[in-house]
């Protein structure tokens, strides 16, 4: 117990700055993909590939680096994670070519992959019952806190001090980290790990490239033609068939029945991409908007995102007030209609080029966001507790893979639209405006699927009031007065 207490404040530092550090990763590079492009002459469908290239594959081997976390000990993980991460973070920095730059995103993606099971495992090994909550909810304050800072930051960092600030800036953090290692991180491996599932996270990780590198090339079909997109996305949807075919024969599945047969499960995934292919895409393509169509300067650029953030803060005490009286089914779908509403209305003035009128769409976008938490947290309560640890990976994992195929998709719907209008003699700006309402009209579109699919598939019937706890994906977890039908006798967490 003694050593248990002298690990409880250094694994607490830990799982703060690892947690501050690869959601930073997701959106700090926004605000600086304009003097990206200009620096190192990138065309649009490449410049997604920087942040494409960190969510695609930390998206995609979350579930397989739980399992080696477990193999290889926390404390040889860790250490090789964040060593690649900062190799990723310093070989960006110092990129000079798209190649160069693309191939560190990777790296740092492969990284946090694996930072993130490994780290979250420390709450399991290191603190007790209370410990664990009070790590969960401080995990949950760094992510929002990087969430809200990151385009900001990344803007001022261009602007003062260039781009390749914005990987550099990782660098103290990794150092820290890898300092509090050695009293943090044990360096054993646990018994009888269980074998990765590596051939099927090879199908659906190669599978899911494919798909998004279609999606790309789709909003730029001028560069390669429509036959090239169309071939890889046949590959793609061919090996995630190859993928799903094969789970349902093996013996050890990569993801338990259990929960691909769990339709409020499955359905909390689906309304989680929709979601995430809404808005994730357009938070990356805003301050390039506001660079090269309003002429504001990258930190001006970043800083209207905050507004997201204070919303989503603002309103997230509203959730356990509104889950016991109008279920999270109503809940989540209010939430995405909300966010659907805030698109439209930065839709409705995007020709206006200013920031002002655009405040209260963001400030809708964010509230909305706030009421979709009980998509995770109903999620994991009504699946088995022997299931709880990959239904979280899979969440975590579903959330990074909407903003790398959102970013894809957005990037698709707004570079097709613009290509169009400048070809019809638009001026850049003007064109550049013209694709990104297009991509907000699309995005509007994902949201209000998203919510008649929560509507949908979270009806659940009355239960006993239970008290709200923190779970360790990230959200808060609100155990109201609905339970799903399907849950069945250990369903849920009771």
């Amino acid at each position: 117990m003694t050593g248990r207490r002298q690990r409880a404040a250094p694994t607490l530092v830990v799982v703060a700055l690892g947690a501050f550090i690869t959601t930073l990763d997701n959106n700090i590079v926004a605000a600086g993909v304009p003097s990206i492009a200009r620096d190192l002459a990138l065309d649009l469908p490449a410049l997604q590939w920087v942040s494409i290239g960190y969510m695609l594959p930390f998206a995609s081997l979350l579930l397989v680096a739980g399992t080696l976390v477990d193999r290889w000990g926390q404390r040889r993980t860790l250490t090789a994670g964040l060593v690649a991460f900062g190799l990723g973070a310093a070989l960006g920095g110092v990129a000079g070519t798209a190649g160069v730059l693309i191939g560190a995103r990777v790296l740092q993606g492969v990284a946090a992959a694996f930072l993130v099971p490994g780290l979250l495992s420390l709450l399991r090994t290191n603190l007790d019952a209370r410990g664990r909550a009070v790590g969960a909810t401080l995990w949950t304050a760094c992510l929002a806190v990087a969430l809200a800072i990151g385009p900001a930051l990344g803007g001022l960092l261009s602007e003062y001090l260039g781009w390749g600030w914005i990987f550099f800036v990782n660098l103290p953090f990794v150092m820290v980290l890898l300092g509090l290692l050695p009293v943090t991180a044990g360096p054993g491996r646990a018994p009888g790990g269980s074998r990765p599932a590596i051939g099927a996270m090879t199908l659906v990780t190669t599978g899911l490239v494919l798909v998004t590198v279609a999606l790309v090339e789709f909003g730029d079909d001028t560069r390669t033609g429509a036959l090239f997109p169309a071939v890889l996305t046949v590959l793609g949807i061919g090996l995630l068939g190859w993928f799903a075919a094969r789970e349902r024969r093996a013996a050890d599945r990569l993801v338990s029945p259990a929960l691909t047969g769990h339709r409020v499960f499955v359905g909390a995934l689906a309304v989680q991409l929709l979601w995430g292919l809404g808005v994730s895409g357009i938070f990356f393509f805003t301050p390039l908007l506001h660079q090269e169509s309003l002429g504001l300067s990258p930190i001006q650029a970043g800083l209207p995102l905050v507004l997201v953030a204070v919303a989503i803060v603002a309103a997230t005490p509203l959730v356990p007030w509104a889950v016991p009286r109008f279920g999270p089914h109503r809940t989540v779908g209010a939430g995405l209609l909300v966010v659907a509403l805030g698109l439209l209305a930065v839709a409705l003035v995007n020709h206006v080029p200013e920031v002002l009128p655009r405040v209260p769409g963001l400030l809708l976008i964010g509230a909305g966001s706030a009421l979709t938490t009980p998509l995770t947290s109903h999620a994991l309560e009504v699946v088995a507790e022997r299931h709880a640890g990959t239904a979280s990976g899979l969440l975590t994992a579903s959330r990074e893979l909407s903003s790398a195929l959102g970013v894809a998709l957005i990037g698709a719907v707004l570079t097709a639209v613009r290509a169009a209008r400048l070809d019809a003699g638009t001026a850049a700006g003007p064109a550049l405006a013209g694709g990104y309402t297009a991509g907000l009209l699309v995005a509007a579109g994902l949201e209000i699927g998203g919510a008649v699919l929560a509507m949908t598939l979270f009806r659940a019937r009355p239960r006993k009031t239970l008290p709200a706890v923190t779970t360790v994906s990230g959200h808060s977890s609100f155990r109201g007065e609905y339970r799903d039908p399907e849950s069945g006798p250990g369903g849920s967490r009771d």
